[in-house]
Parts: structure tokens; sequence; C-alpha cells
């Protein structure tokens, strides 16, 4: 270990620059995007939980994933609207782990709930004669906690290695906590916490992503040798799907190659919006896209809306 690593007490995020006034641009469009995917998700969590006819397994997949928007959602914009407005770009040791939990449970939960709605659709479509016995409230309630449990488990084990980490430096070249950067920061054997790193990314997403993958070679072979009405129903119900898993697997790989290779050579704004897209543009994403390709979850919205329910 060198001599000179610390317990550190607080990081400071270099990203950030000074942006003068238009600091108050910044913050009035990051607030207004916040209160838009606080708006979507809160909507659909309440038609799903007060209709009856949407006590179905997919709508309570649905809702357990809007709820896991909008948990990710506030780990990152309270922050995140605090420091545009902040000339001091600093956060304490305790809050910056915690950060990291919430963002990075997040995306563990996403891609486990993306996984189990997969499995859902691929029991309607594949096995619609047994879907009601195999798809029981009591096995939709064990698949929503497992997919919370894991995500939760997983990164309270990575968070235990990094904090005892002595670090050589508190710069973070990010607009928020991130593991793999303070991990960069450590003087200390990181072999263990690399060991586990590799561990735990291959079971949040080469493994979410095979099952998703094999579910939808299945749903594929139904729909080329059904009926019309069976290939419509599978699209109805697996577009917004396969659009949601896209679109945060996008993110994703943006925010991996970022962490992991020099993108200096990128304009400074265009780094930080690719880091920032898997946490902002998913959450209001995946609302959006179900509100509108579902009709039934359309038609009780606009009900719900005009107040005429």
């Amino acid at each position: 270990m060198m001599e000179n690593s610390t317990q550190v007490s607080y990081f400071t995020f270099s990203a950030y620059f000074d942006s003068g006034h238009l600091k108050y641009l910044f913050f009035v469009i990051v607030m207004s995007l916040y209160i838009l995917i606080v708006c979507a998700n809160l909507l659909l969590i309440v038609v799903i939980c007060v209709n009856r006819s949407l006590h179905e397994p997919m709508y309570l997949f649905l809702c357990s994933l809007f709820v896991n928007e909008l948990y990710g959602s506030s780990g990152l914009f309270p922050f995140l609207l605090l420091q545009i407005l902040s000339d001091i770009h600093t956060v304490s040791a305790p809050f910056c782990f915690l950060q990291i939990y919430c963002l990075f449970s997040y995306g563990a939960g996403e891609f486990a709930n993306l996984a189990v709605m997969s499995y859902d659709r691929y029991l309607a479509i594949c096995h619609p004669l047994q879907y009601n016995s195999r798809m029981t409230t009591k096995r939709v309630v064990v698949l929503i906690c497992l997919s919370w449990l894991y995500s939760f488990l997983a990164i309270t084990v990575l968070i235990s290695l990094i904090v005892p980490l002595q670090l050589c430096g508190n710069i973070i070249n990010k607009v928020y906590c991130d593991n793999y950067s303070i991990v960069k920061l450590a003087c200390s054997d990181t072999t263990v916490i690399n060991i586990y790193g590799l561990i735990y990314a291959t079971f949040t997403i080469p493994c979410p992503l095979s099952l998703i993958f094999y579910t939808y070679m299945k749903i594929l072979k139904v729909c080329f040798s059904g009926s019309k009405q069976t290939r419509q129903k599978a699209v109805s119900t697996c577009a917004p799907h396969l659009a949601s898993l896209f679109n945060f697997s996008f993110g994703c790989f943006f925010e991996i190659v970022q962490s992991r290779f020099d993108m200096n050579g990128l304009p400074n704004m265009l780094r930080i919006f690719l880091s920032l897209y898997f946490l902002t543009c998913q959450p209001l994403f995946t609302p959006v896209m179900y509100g509108l390709n579902m009709s039934k979850i359309r038609i009780i919205c606009k009900n719900l809306v005009s107040g005429e329910m």
C-alpha cells in the first residue's frame, strides 16, 4: 500500500464546468425532466393499483418496473439539481456510497424486472393453456421479490468491498458517484473487488439478457407458426418490452464504454449526456412506451385524466 493513501471523507466531481447563468437553464431542464418522470411513473402505478382489471401478472410486473424507475431517478435527480446550482461540486463519502448503492441496485433491478417480464410473456404466448396454473399470484410475488432482493443483496456486497479501500485521490471525473471511478482511485489491492465485479456484472447483464433472448426466440417461433391474431397479440405486448430493453441496454453500453476507455476526445457535454442516458431517459421512456402502446393502460389513463372514472 502506498504511504500517501488515506480514507477520504469527501469526493470532488471534475466533470462539472462553469456554465455561468446557463446553470439556471440546466436546472429548469433537469427539474422538468424529473417532474415528468415522477408524474408519468406515478400515474401508471396508481392506474394499475386502483383498477382491479389490471391486477394481472403482466401489469403487476409493470408496476414493479415503474417503481424501480422512480427509485433510480430519485437516487440521481435531487442530487444532480443541487450540484447544478452549487459552486463547489463535492459530496461526502457516505452519501457517495449511498448514491452508488441506489443507482447500481436500480440498474440490476431493471435488468431483473425485464427478464421476469420476458418470462411472463413467454408463458402467456407459448403456453397459454397452462399460463394461469403456472403464473399464480404466489409465483408473481416470488418473482418480484427475487428481482428486488437480488439487486439489493448484490450491490450490498459490492459496497462492503469498496468502502474499506484506501484511496490515493478523491477526484471523480463524472457528475455523480460511480463505483468504478472510486476503484480506480484505490492504492490498496483490488483483486477481490475486480473478481466480484466480474461475477456481479455477469449475473446482472449477460444472464438476464440470455434469458430474454431465449424467451423471445421461443415467442418468435410461435408467432411464425401461429395465426395472425397470435402475432398481433405478441407484437402488442412484446414491442414496448423490447423497446425498453434496447433503450436501457443502449444507455448501459455507453456508460460501460465511457467508464473503461479514455473518452476525453469527446465534447464534455456529450460525455455527460452519455453517462446520464440510462439514468435519465429510461425512467421516462419506459412509462411513455407502455402508456402509448398498451391499449388497456392507455384507455384507463385517458379516462382517469379526463375525470370519467
